[in-house]
This record gives structure tokens, C-alpha cells and sequence, in this order.
């Protein structure tokens, strides 16, 4: 009688930590394929730059990787500059006007996504430009 309990208290043990695994295996699974999923997934957004002495803008185009995007340049831009662009995955939309002007007073940078604008900056702000977070999984 002992021994058909014991087995039975195995067999149960077994089961649960089958079952466990199995869980802990799908959602393993599913993190996997999300992470997959975001990193492939393309979206676009419009890059706007206004003011005036902006000498040289520099914008994330989807080359590089997200981590290290490689930054495209236009010299010698005529405003109000508009581009709209394909990046993918968690690249971050960056837009980085570089003026003649130190104080970048009468400058303005925007990220637009989907018709929303997700990053803006103007004035002494847009010293270091409009760098957004991915959209993608939100």
C-alpha cells in the first residue's frame, strides 16, 4: 500500500513539473516571438525641421542596426525641411538640426508618427534634436 502511494505521489510530482516546464516553455516561446516580431516590424514616420541657419540635418533612414543607427545627412537644407522614412523594430526616430545659431532659438524639430507628433523640441532644446522611443509594441 505504502509503495502504491509513493508511486503515486511520484507520478504527481512528475506531472506538476511536467506541466510546469511546459508552461514556463510557452511563455518562453511567446516572449521569443514578440521580440522577434518587434524587431522585424516595420513602421514609418515624418521627421519636420523649421527656423532658420540650420547648416546641415542629420535623421535615422533605417540603415544600421537599433543599437547603432546609421545617421543620413542633408547640407545646406531649405526650410521648413519634411522626410518621411521606413525604420523597424526598437530604432529610435531621430532628428538632429545643426544650426549656425549656438542658442537654436528660432528652431523647431519634430517626430510624427501615424499623424501624432511623439517628439517635439524647439528653442535652446533642439540642441540636441528630437530622438523619439520606437512606437513598435506599443
Amino acid at each position: 500500500m505504502k509503495r502504491t502511494i509513493r508511486a503515486a505521489a511520484c507520478a504527481l510530482a512528475a506531472a506538476g513539473l511536467a506541466l510546469t516546464l511546459g508552461a514556463c516553455s510557452e511563455a518562453e516561446e511567446k516572449a521569443v516571438d514578440a521580440v522577434d516580431k518587434a524587431v522585424n516590424e516595420k513602421y514609418e514616420v515624418t521627421y519636420e525641421v523649421s527656423g532658420k541657419n540650420v547648416d546641415e540635418i542629420e535623421f535615422a533612414a533605417g540603415a544600421g542596426s537599433a543599437a547603432n543607427p546609421k545617421l543620413e545627412k542633408v547640407a545646406k537644407p531649405e526650410l521648413p525641411w519634411k522626410k518621411t522614412v521606413t525604420l523597424r523594430g526598437i530604432m529610435p526616430p531621430t532628428v538632429v538640426p545643426i544650426s549656425t545659431d549656438p542658442t537654436g532659438a528660432d528652431l523647431t524639430c519634430k517626430v510624427i508618427y501615424k499623424g501624432e507628433v511623439i517628439k517635439e523640441a524647439s528653442g535652446e532644446n533642439v540642441v540636441a534634436g528630437c530622438v523619439a522611443v520606437s512606437p513598435v509594441g506599443k
